[in-house]
C-alpha cells in the first residue's frame, strides 16, 4: 500500500465502490428499479437521498441498478472486444502475407464507417437487447484493439526468442500465448482502461438516443434521458447520473495509468 499513490488509491477507490454496488445491487438499493413510490421529481431528503424521477421512481435505487447495467454492459463489451481484436492481431502479426493483409483490410474497412453510426443503423433493424449491445461493442471495439495488438505484437515478432520459437517449429498458439501476450502486457492493459471507458460513454449514449437499454431496465444514459426535461425546471435528476459517468471514467482511468506504470517492467516478461 505504502508505494500505491495518491491518485491511484482515489481511483481504486471509487472504482471498487461502484462495482461493489454494482454486485449488490438488489441488496444495497432502498426500492425495487420499476417501483414507484413518490410524486414526479421530489426533492432531496431523508426518504429519497436523491429524490424522485420524471414518474416517481427512487432515484437513488434507479441510480445503482442503472450502475449495475451500464457497468455490466461495458465489462462484457471490453472482455469480448479484447479476446477477439488481441488474438486477431497477434495472429495476423504471426502469421504475416496474405492472411494479415486481407484481417487489416477487413478491419480498414470496419473503422472506415464512424461507429455511433455504425451501431444505429444496425440497431435501428435488429432487436435492442442486452446481448446485442455487448456482442455489437465488442465487435467495433475490437477492431481498435486489434491495430494496437498488431502493432505492438509486428515488433515482437522480429526479436531473436521469436525467431528461435519459429526455429524450435513451435506452432503459432505457442508464439502467441507464450512469446508474444507476455511482453505486449503494458500497452493492452492501458488500452483496455481506454477501451472500458468508452465502452460505458458508448452505451450511455445509445441508451441517451433511445438505441441502448430499453425501458423498464435502467442505465445512466437512460436515466439521463428520462429525466433531461427536468433541468428547464432547475431539477438536478438528470445530472446524477453524468457525475456517476465522469466519476467511474476518471477512476478507471487513473487505476489504468497506474498499472501501467507497474508493468513497464515486464517488456521481458516471459519468466
Amino acid at each position: 500500500m505504502k508505494n500505491i499513490p495518491i491518485s491511484a488509491m482515489i481511483g481504486l477507490f471509487f472504482t471498487s465502490v461502484y462495482f461493489i454496488m454494482a454486485v449488490f445491487a438488489p441488496w444495497l438499493a432502498p426500492y425495487g428499479m420499476t417501483e414507484i413510490v413518490g410524486d414526479v421529481w421530489e426533492p432531496s431528503s431523508s426518504e429519497f437521498l436523491l429524490g424522485t424521477d420524471s414518474i416517481g421512481r427512487d432515484l437513488l435505487s434507479r441510480m445503482i441498478y442503472g450502475g449495475r447495467t451500464t457497468i455490466f454492459i461495458a465489462t462484457a463489451a471490453t472482455i469480448l472486444s479484447f479476446t477477439l481484436g488481441s488474438i486477431l492481431g497477434f495472429f495476423a502479426a504471426v502469421s504475416g502475407g496474405w492472411v494479415d493483409q486481407a484481417i487489416s483490410r477487413f478491419v480498414d474497412l470496419i473503422m472506415s464507417i464512424p461507429s455511433l453510426i455504425f451501431a444505429l443503423v444496425v440497431l435501428s433493424v435488429m432487436p435492442t437487447t442486452v446481448p446485442i449491445l455487448i456482442i455489437l461493442m465488442g465487435l467495433l471495439d475490437s477492431t481498435r484493439v486489434y491495430r494496437l495488438a498488431r502493432a505492438v505484437a509486428v515488433d515482437i515478432t522480429v526479436m531473436d526468442y521469436v525467431e528461435a520459437a519459429r526455429l524450435r517449429g513451435e506452432k503459432i498458439g505457442w508464439i502467441i500465448f507464450r512469446e508474444t501476450l507476455p511482453n505486449a502486457l503494458s500497452p493492452l492493459i492501458a488500452e483496455m482502461g481506454l477501451r472500458f471507458i468508452f465502452a460505458v460513454l458508448f452505451v450511455s449514449t445509445l441508451s441517451f438516443l433511445g438505441l441502448g437499454v430499453q425501458p423498464p431496465q435502467a442505465d445512466w444514459g437512460g436515466i439521463v434521458k428520462e429525466n433531461k426535461e427536468g433541468i428547464n425546471y432547475g431539477i438536478q435528476a438528470a445530472l446524477y447520473p453524468a457525475y456517476a459517468i465522469a466519476t467511474l471514467c476518471i477512476s478507471i482511468n487513473l487505476v489504468a495509468d497506474w498499472i501501467l506504470n507497474r508493468t513497464t517492467s515486464l517488456k521481458g516478461g516471459r519468466g
